[in-house]
């Protein structure tokens, strides 16, 4: 490897010219030292479009330099305040569609800013395989940012044919993100959850406070799996108590399988040098003929909203972008199609403090169409949407909204049947 330059005195503005496509790391993958130099760097740079993934940390902020133009596949993480802010563009297309895109240069990057860790057995790409490498492959100029205290992660080494054009010391460790704290109506619903869970199914399950409330109230299950977009410390923990065992998965047995590990340090720790959890990239995490392979195989996501027919959005709130289409469709479609699998949709009943209704008339936009959901789950039960029609999906959906707006909901639905007589 070439010598590693320090922070201090690497000039990113020499690797970047004005009008460059930059590609950064993100999650906890996000090479902190590179894009805060970047953002400092910005008056001397010009303008840049910067391509970002889920934001854990603050490096990209609404008042942050308008010649870095923002966009990302979705408005997830801390990049919702960019979005309400009118500083990100969003491309809707399925994540794992990401890696595929740059590989064929369908999406096209010059400068990719890339954490790695130096490890026992060369660079590994550590705590995402994601599509940030596939883009590097193809790139006029790659940095890396070396880290120490990335964990060096089994199925991640770092890709051939990716030439780095400098290597930069990392001035500080990996972003790390906490568990959420739980809420009783994350737990209800958790707890509705975990009753659909039979042992030895595999998961695949997301960040927030749902999944965490989902993976706490899992710890009586026996033998259960992983196999996700995300593996998380509330995981850590159920392997920590023999509920997690990977042993019953057609393929991968004993071993966790994610694209991306995000947590803390106790996360990382067990990860680094682990051969039971792998970081693997979207084209074994989230590809259909994988997926549908998996016995018992359990999609779990959460949704902005799920109209009266089951029709999910996970992108649009007030007009605005606050997520994004993601894993979404690909794991659900997995979870159809998976011997004993399903594809449950998970949310609260009401936002903004119960003003609101989740459960809606129409949703704002079809992320997932209601041929994809099997079950929805709130706080207030489950609707199984399996083999029913439309108007039975409505009164079951209208049984699992906040009781506060069944009546208008019920309404609604009627005025919507007499209006196509």
């Amino acid at each position: 490897m070439t010598p590693i330059l320090s922070h201090e005195t690497f000039d990113i503005a020499a690797h970047v010219r004005p009008g460059d496509r930059i590609v950064v790391g993100q999650c906890t993958a996000e090479p902190l030292t590179l894009t805060e130099t970047l953002v400092q760097a910005a008056p001397a740079i010009g303008t840049v479009d910067v391509f970002l993934g889920t934001g854990f940390s603050r490096t990209f902020r609404p008042d942050g330099p308008e010649n870095l133009r923002l966009s990302a596949y979705g408005a997830t993480g801390t990049n919702v305040a960019l979005s309400r802010a009118g500083r990100l563009d969003v491309l809707p297309m399925h994540y794992s569609a990401l890696a595929e895109a740059y590989a064929g240069k369908a999406l096209t990057a010059d400068v990719v800013l890339i954490q790695l860790r130096q490890g026992r057995n060369g660079l590994s790409l550590g705590l995402a395989n994601d599509y940030v490498a596939q883009a590097a492959r193809h790139a006029r100029t790659v940095i890396a940012e070396v880290n120490p205290d990335v964990p060096e992660t089994a199925g991640s080494p770092l890709p051939d044919g990716i030439e780095i054009s400098a290597f930069v010391a990392a001035a500080k460790p990996p972003v790390e993100a906490q568990a959420s704290r739980l809420d009783e109506v994350a737990q209800r619903i958790g707890a509705h959850l975990a009753a659909l869970i039979p042992d030895r199914a595999t998961l695949q399950i997301g960040i927030g406070a749902i999944p965490d409330a989902t993976l706490a109230a899992l710890g009586q299950h026996r033998d259960l799996g992983i196999h996700s977009g995300v593996a998380t410390d509330r995981v850590l923990d159920l392997i920590g108590k023999g509920v997690v065992t990977n042993r019953f998965k057609p393929f991968d047995q004993g071993v966790t399988v994610a694209n991306t590990l995000i947590g803390t340090r106790r996360l990382y720790d067990f990860a680094d040098g682990n051969a039971a959890v792998e970081v693997r990239p979207t084209s074994h995490t989230h590809d259909y003929g994988v997926l549908r392979r998996i016995d018992r195989f359990h999609a779990i996501n959460s949704a902005i909203e799920v109209d009266l027919t089951g029709q999910v959005n996970s992108e649009m709130a007030g007009g605005v972008c606050v997520g994004g289409v993601g894993g979404l469709v690909d794991f659900a479609r997995g979870g159809r199609a998976a011997p004993g699998g399903r594809a449950i949709i998970a949310l609260p009943s009401t936002a903004a403090g119960g003003t609101v209704s989740r459960i809606v008339p129409r949703v704002a936009a079809v992320t997932l169409p209601h041929s994809d959901v099997d079950l929805v789950v709130t706080e207030h039960g489950v609707a199984d949407m399996r083999g029913v029609t439309l108007a039975q999906r409505a009164e079951r959906m209208i049984a699992i909204a906040d009781p506060a707006f069944r009546e208008d909901l019920a309404r609604h639905w009627r005025d919507a049947a007499s209006g196509q007589r």
